[in-house]
């Protein structure tokens, strides 16, 4: 039973955009984190993932936030400093009625005015929801 689990929670690693070998740098750890998700993408990419205070480039990040963490806006345009070209952000955010949530179009808003398009969103685990951000490819070619 525990094999068939491991492989679902995988998978969602997988459609999240998620390969081997990715370098996945962690914002906004906590107590509360979905630990089954945490565990697939480093089963996905074999490889750990990396805290705040990784000081390269990753190939994606994952960001939890939640309502009382700040200004989402300002968040994401950190985070967008953090990604290799062609990288993405992974936006967590709890899910409705729990603890911070977030609405909906405040994420469409910070997303937009940070220079980023929403691609896919997801439910992650019973707490969490997940927005795929990426830089818009007519933004990420140089003139």
């Amino acid at each position: 039973m525990s094999a068939t689990a491991d492989h679902a929670e995988t998978n969602l690693a997988v459609r999240l955009g998620f390969q081997t070998d990715m370098v996945v740098q962690e914002i906004g750890y906590d107590e509360d984190v979905d630990q089954e998700l945490r565990e697939a993408i480093e089963a996905t990419t074999t490889t750990e993932l990396v805290d705040e205070d990784y000081d390269d480039v990753a190939d994606a990040v994952v960001l939890w936030f939640r309502e009382d963490d700040g200004d989402l806006t300002d968040a994401l345009v950190d985070t967008t400093t953090y990604i290799e070209d062609g990288g993405y952000i992974l936006l967590l955010t709890p899910k409705t009625g729990r603890d911070g949530y977030v609405e909906p179009s405040e994420i469409g808003e910070a997303a937009t005015t940070a220079g980023l398009s929403q691609t896919k969103g997801v439910s992650v685990g019973k707490d969490w929801t997940g927005s795929r951000l990426v830089t818009p490819k007519t933004a990420a070619k140089k003139r």
